[in-house]
């Protein structure tokens, strides 16, 4: 059985936690920033865990990472 290859698209999205959890960046982040107050776009910097259903879905596209 040949390797599996790796999604380069995700792999460069989203990333694994030592503990297996799949973390990804907020979005909303790149244009149409003036609407948006000084504390959202703080709080957008942070990265979030992915929720299980859809990390589950990324984790087969990532298989080495």
């Amino acid at each position: 059985m040949p390797k599996m290859k790796t999604h380069r698209g995700a792999a460069k999205r989203f990333d694994l936690t030592a503990s297996g959890k799949v973390k990804r960046n907020h979005a909303f982040t790149s244009h149409i920033l003036t609407k948006k107050s000084p504390k959202r776009k703080r709080n957008l910097r942070k990265a979030a865990i992915m929720s299980s259903a859809d990390a589950h879905r990324v984790a087969k596209l990532i298989p080495y990472k």
